[in-house]
């Protein structure tokens, strides 16, 4: 294929642009782990209750989850750079409002505010990065700067989290976004150009913007519940059902009306559809660890939260390492399918040795080499990962489809955290049930059983990384970037829409 003859040269002020957009999303990251570690000391400040603490988690998370297709179409509509910025000044607002949050209700509501505003701001970096890095060589660069950013921003958190919490206070960990957001928010103004011609200046879907929110945030609390209130719980068993009418009902709308919220061409493309499901398994798995690690360490080993936090360095290390060193260097001499199944397999392999997870487990022998091999896999699997996610598509698409990459990882982490603390929750009971009549120590049973049950639970995340593998290499059939049209046979869509945007081919 011929270069194309529609797109203006480069932007000069690309790579500057990166990193301010890479800075942002490492705030986005870091705050959906760095409350976890603050959340006990916020509880007793704020006098929140038992019952209503998992508020400050699923307020974020709901408002977040349900609102990105919302936000990935405004990036669209009114111009990637304004939406950018607008989510990240309202970021640094809403979390001005948290850390000085009063009582549980100012609290709840700045972290649904933090929500919102994150749904605008995600969505647009990536599709900055989409329409700003056409050239495959620069492309697969930056793709793995952000992908190594996404992939380690939440081990990340746990040590600043740690930090935070243990020298200063629980509120610096709201605080800490606010230099963030704003030195992102006059860099990404000064310094961003966005290509003319990118937006998609259509009309406004409405039925599809209530029907997606309201099937999304139903989808996320009926998981969310079932971790506190069980499967069979009435209305847990109801929020799945009206997410399952309500998301039927969104694609229904969305094949019919004439400017749809997420054009379902968007969907449909295997790449793309096989990017969104792989990578939304393999953040099921992995945010079911990041809790069960941070409970082994601090519950039974006596870790402190700082502590804590830096005992998950090799992974972010094995995620940067894998990334930038490994995926970013592959990506334009081997297809996507052979980074991404096999990075899924290799953190499989690590999440395999933690099967093997005993009370008097070491540190150095099993949970180093196993963090090490995770985010080595991951780090592979995500650079691809975050690069196809927008794979082929039209520039006026490129908001939404970056929004539909972020929604697989919002609502997998969502699920992976009440999926497997579930499995863990029952695995612990019956360990107890069976082994009481024998036990010398009530406090050694306890934990035996609380280890017991993470090993049964990540014995599933071994099993999802496989299902997240053998989807990589069956749906992703897309040649290396830079190929000729021919290694392309397949994907999908045609030559017309990779002329617009030269992702792939030049």
């Amino acid at each position: 294929m011929s270069k194309t003859a529609d797109i203006s040269l480069p932007d000069p002020s690309r790579w500057k642009a990166l990193v301010f957009i890479a800075l942002a999303q490492l705030m986005v990251v870091l705050d959906a782990t760095i409350v976890n570690i603050a959340l006990p000391s916020a509880q007793l400040d704020l006098g929140i209750s038992e019952g209503n603490k998992q508020w400050v988690i699923t307020a974020y998370a709901l408002a977040f989850g349900g609102l990105l297709l919302f936000g990935g179409r405004i990036a669209d509509l009114w111009g990637r750079k304004r939406t950018f910025v607008v989510g990240l000044l309202g970021f640094a607002a809403a979390s001005a409002l948290g850390g000085a949050a009063t009582g549980e209700a100012m609290m709840f509501g700045s972290r649904a505010l933090q929500g919102v505003f994150g749904a605008l701001l995600a969505p647009a970096a990536l599709s900055l990065l989409a329409v700003m890095f056409t050239d495959a060589k620069e492309r697969a660069k930056a793709f793995g700067i952000y992908g190594a950013i996404a992939g380690g921003g939440g081990a990340v958190g746990l040590i600043l989290g740690g930090f935070l919490t243990e020298y200063l206070n629980w509120r610096w960990t709201f605080f800490v976004n606010i230099p963030f957001a704003v030195i992102a928010a006059v860099g990404a103004y000064f310094v961003i150009r966005e290509p003319a011609g990118s937006r998609n200046r259509s009309t406004l879907d409405i039925p599809g913007v209530i029907l997606s929110t309201l099937g999304l945030v139903a989808l996320v609390y009926g998981f969310t519940r079932a971790e506190s209130a069980g499967w069979s719980d009435s209305l847990t068993v109801g929020m799945f059902v009206a997410s399952a009418v309500l998301l039927a009902a969104f694609v229904v709308t969305e094949a019919k009306v004439k400017s749809p919220l997420l054009p379902l061409r968007v969907l449909t493309e295997r790449n793309r559809g096989g990017v969104y499901l792989s990578l939304g398994l393999a953040i099921i798995a992995m945010f079911g660890l990041f809790l069960f690690l941070t409970y082994y360490l601090q519950i039974v080993k006596g870790y402190k939260p700082v502590e804590t936090g830096f005992a998950f360095l090799p992974m972010i290390v094995g995620m940067i390492t894998g990334s930038t060193q490994i995926g970013a260097r592959l990506m334009t001499r081997v297809p996507p399918r052979l980074l991404m199944g096999p990075g899924f397999l290799v953190a499989g392999l690590g999440m395999l040795l933690l099967t093997q997870l005993e009370v008097g487990s070491s540190y150095v022998g099993l949970i180093l080499p196993a963090q090490l091999l995770l985010g080595l896999g991951m780090g592979t699997a995500f650079m691809p990962a975050m690069s196809l996610s927008t794979h082929g598509v039209r520039p006026e698409d490129a908001g939404v489809a970056s929004a539909m990459v972020n929604t697989s990882q919002q609502v997998g982490g969502a699920i992976g955290t009440a999926l497997l603390n579930t499995i863990a929750a029952s695995a612990t009971t019956a360990y107890v049930a069976s082994n009481a009549a024998g036990a010398s120590s009530p406090k050694a049973l306890q934990l035996d059983a609380m280890v017991h049950g993470y090993t049964s639970a990540i014995w599933w995340a071994v099993g999802i990384l496989a299902a997240a593998a053998a989807i990589a290499f069956t749906f992703i059939n897309t040649g290396r970037p830079g190929a000729d049209s021919t290694a392309m046979a397949g994907s999908g869509e045609g030559v017309e829409d990779e002329v617009k945007i030269p992702v792939v081919a030049h």
